[in-house]
């Protein structure tokens, strides 16, 4: 119930009451575009796909601390006191539920409000029963349960990881290797719950969540929200690519506050966060296929917590690039940025996207929903896709197919040639001519 959750809960009830904009937040503002670009047919997405309305949505969850959401925005100080206040009573009413608490995985938080129990598996069964209870309290057809939680360290993965069978005896065995973050993706999607993953922790990402989702039916994503740094990363490095440009070295800081950044002051924590940010860059300039252009770069994140700063965090980088002729060159973003605003449009997306998710049957890992996340999940013998313009595509063909509409390539071909704008093959390009026939021609 910490800084993202309180805001985004913030926003929803002030969006009810008709103050605000949900600004950032696809489901509400973008349109999509259906058919060929004459037809004129952009409805919003909202409109086009049968989304839950706001006014259905209501909240729940769990924290270390016992403080409403209206005392943990107040503290995390993303939001003016005056811009909470039309809301209070809403926030005041959402009450923590005691959380799963393991000193192990997250070291600079000092709990005060957890569950106790023998074994893991019966903190498990807890938080069961805490989502029937919530769900039959308020009246809700369906749940969805989104991870807003710290950064855990990473734990290795081990053989309790590989199958559910290992994983539920290493829940009745107190396995080290089992962090409160999966233990909530289990209760999850044990029930079929449509599961998200806002941390780089490994949560649902082993196969013994992936096949208990599959088996129950669950929609499950992540990791990571895709909010500041990694959301420029993911927009520059494509441009980089696409023009062939070299990349010599990108180094990358961040200073922040609030309780993120007293988590990520620990080491643990750091290096976990780290990875997942760290993988971006990779995946999209692929090394392996540019050697000359991307096979030497240097790539350095750096994160530290400054107290000060709060939600208001900076992020800072220098990319050195090469041109023609191998000319160097650089860019320098200086990203300032407010961390929750620009994470509480994707929990609302999200929201919405995992719950059409399990409406249309869909289960398992779903990585349409990538434009999300740093560290995407996918099928473990398929590398992420980090781009976001083809995720953000990816996204939209996705509920373009839910919903029978034609997908879209863009290549246009069929605009100005219909016959090789259609699937069928058309007759090839013709070779070019040699040097010498060339010369003849001359």
């Amino acid at each position: 119930m910490g800084a993202v959750t309180s805001t985004f809960i913030a926003g929803v009830e002030l969006f009810k009451k008709g103050l605000g904009s949900p600004v950032g937040s696809l489901t509400q503002l973008q349109t999509i575009r259906l058919g060929k670009r004459y037809e004129n047919r952009n409805p919003l997405i909202k409109d086009f796909v049968p989304l839950a309305s706001l006014s259905d949505l209501v909240f729940g969850g769990w924290d270390l601390f016992p403080d409403t959401v209206y005392e943990a925005a107040i503290k995390a100080g993303v939001l003016d006191k005056h811009q909470l206040e039309p809301v209070k009573k809403e926030l005041e009413a959402v009450k923590p539920m005691t959380a799963v608490s393991d000193t192990a995985y997250i070291k600079n938080l000092k709990p005060t409000h957890f569950k106790k129990a023998k074994t893991k598996w019966e903190l498990a069964q807890a938080v069961i029963a805490d989502i029937e209870s919530f769900k039959k309290k308020n009246g809700c057809d369906r749940v969805v349960m989104l991870w807003c939680g710290s950064t855990e360290v990473l734990p290795e993965r081990a053989s309790i990881h590989e199958s559910l069978d290992m994983f539920e005896k290493g829940l009745k065995e107190n396995h080290p290797m089992i962090p409160p973050s999966m233990i909530y993706a289990y209760a999850a999607i044990s029930l079929g719950m449509a599961y998200g993953n806002g941390a780089p922790n490994l949560s649902c990402d082993v196969p013994a969540l992936i096949e208990l989702a599959e088996k129950t039916g669950a929609p499950i994503m992540g990791k990571d929200f895709k909010t500041g740094q990694t959301l420029m990363k993911t927009t520059i490095a494509p441009m980089l690519k696409a023009r062939m440009l070299a990349l010599t070295g990108w180094y990358s800081t961040n200073i922040l506050g609030n309780r993120d950044g007293e988590v990520l002051d620990d080491p643990g924590s750091f290096k976990t966060k780290e990875k997942s940010k760290m993988s971006v860059l990779d995946s999209i300039l692929e090394p392996e296929l540019y050697k000359e252009l991307y096979g030497h770069y240097h790539h350095k994140v750096r994160i530290d917590y400054y107290p000060p700063r709060g939600d208001a965090k900076e992020g800072w980088d220098n990319i050195d690039i090469r041109g023609w002729l191998d000319m160097p060159m650089q860019i320098k973003i200086n990203f300032l940025c407010r961390d929750s605003i620009l994470a509480a449009p994707i929990v609302l997306d999200l929201v919405l996207f995992l719950d059409l998710a399990k409406r249309a049957g869909l289960k398992g890992i779903q990585e349409w929903l990538s434009f999300y996340f740093k560290s995407p999940q996918c099928r473990e013998d398929l590398k992420p896709v980090h781009d976001l313009f083809i995720q953000h595509l990816k996204l939209q063909n996705t509920l373009r197919l839910l919903m029978g509409e034609e997908v879209l390539d863009h290549s246009g071909l069929d605009y100005y040639d219909p016959e090789r704008g259609t699937a069928s093959p058309a007759a090839p390009p013709k070779p070019a001519k040699s040097k010498k026939q060339l010369t003849t021609a001359r």
